[in-house]
């Protein structure tokens, strides 16, 4: 009876030995593991060079922010990297890839401007009749207006449905295709360089350069957005948008229901204007421009429909018109503006803009 009360009782000890290791097993599996968090990804900063002999910033390598390491961003809504060769600093800055309405060198809803001294004006025109926004010595620029009159009304309403470039012997056109229902998913544009039409592939970052690059073109969506790049003179960016119903109940435009009036966005940047830059939004980069227009007032207007009217999309025989391809541009004479880099706040009349 002894040697069986010993043996239970060793039983009993082993059992417990076991038991307690378990337990402790089991605890020390139920401990929290301290993991020491993943160092963030740095975002790889994309290198720029500036190409530009005019500017200071020549062959000068130059990084891309970290809020916008990427001159092409995946998501086309992000900000891109812009190397602004024309910046004191000789930066890369971050912007977004669509027209800034708001912004310096903007021309958009009916049609309202923001020439480079940072003042809104507007100036209406004529529908169907051509107008030059830009003649310089080696650019002009000339902008097709249409738009409607509905009763009792003593101006027309007008928007700018098409643009004519020339630069040296070189034309290009890009204009805003008539919708009668618009559908963002379709795309309105129409191009054509030296009078032969273009087919850029639809989608974010598709592109098309001209034989010697001295123009390109990239698109900025899927549809209907793109930039436009001319090699040293300057960088257009462009939507095609409708006038949306709300718009027409707000001002009263009286918009067809067979026509959606399909018309431009757009916002310029230009390099190394002359001083003698005319055209109805050349002239506010003039540097003895003294604008008309009164900051402040509802709907300040400019005039000059006979100064600048245009016979057709890229003539360049309006009034004021300077563009001469065989002449040379005085280096010394360019502008250097930094207008691009205005920062401008506000919407409607109230924008305000300091360098």
């Amino acid at each position: 009876m002894k040697m069986l009360g010993v043996k239970t009782l060793l039983l009993v000890l082993i059992l417990s030995v076991m038991l307690a290791s378990m337990v402790t097993e089991a605890a020390s599996g139920n401990k929290v593991k301290r993991v020491k968090p993943r160092k963030p990804v740095k975002p790889v900063q994309e290198l720029l060079t500036c190409k530009s002999r005019r500017s200071k910033c020549f062959m000068k390598r130059i990084k891309c922010p970290v809020e916008c390491p990427k001159v092409k961003p995946k998501n086309p809504k992000d900000k891109a990297c812009f190397l602004d060769c024309y910046s004191p600093k000789c930066e890369a800055v971050c912007k977004s890839r669509k027209p800034n309405c708001n912004g310096p060198g903007a021309a958009c809803y009916d049609p309202r401007f923001i020439g480079g001294d940072g003042i809104v004006f507007y100036f209406h025109g004529k529908s169907n009749e051509h107008f030059t926004l830009i003649s310089d010595s080696d650019l002009q620029i000339n902008a097709r207006f249409i738009g409607l009159r509905p009763e009792g009304r003593t101006r027309d309403y007008t928007w700018i449905q098409a643009l004519g470039l020339k630069f040296g012997y070189h034309n290009f056109t890009l204009e805003a295709t008539k919708a009668e229902k618009w559908d963002d998913n379709v795309d309105h544009l129409k191009l054509t360089h030296d009078g032969t039409e273009l087919y850029i592939p639809e989608g974010d970052s598709s592109e098309w350069s001209s034989a010697k690059g001295d123009i390109q073109v990239e698109r900025t969506s899927t549809t209907n957005s793109l930039t436009i790049t001319i090699h040293d003179l300057a960088e257009i960016s462009v939507n095609v948008i409708p006038v949306s119903e709300g718009d027409s109940k707000i001002h009263n435009y009286q918009i067809p229901s067979n026509d959606s009036f399909a018309h431009l966005e757009v916002q310029f940047r230009f390099f190394g204007l002359s001083s003698n830059v005319e055209g109805i939004l050349g002239r506010t980069y003039r540097p003895d421009f003294e604008n008309p227009a009164k900051p402040g007032v509802a709907m300040p207007v400019i005039g000059g429909d006979d100064k600048y009217k245009a016979s057709s999309l890229l003539a360049t025989d309006c009034a004021l018109c300077v563009f001469s391809p065989d002449g040379t541009k005085d280096e010394h004479d360019s502008l250097m503006m930094e207008y691009g880099m205005l920062d401008c706040k506000g919407g409607g009349n109230g924008i305000t803009c300091k360098k």
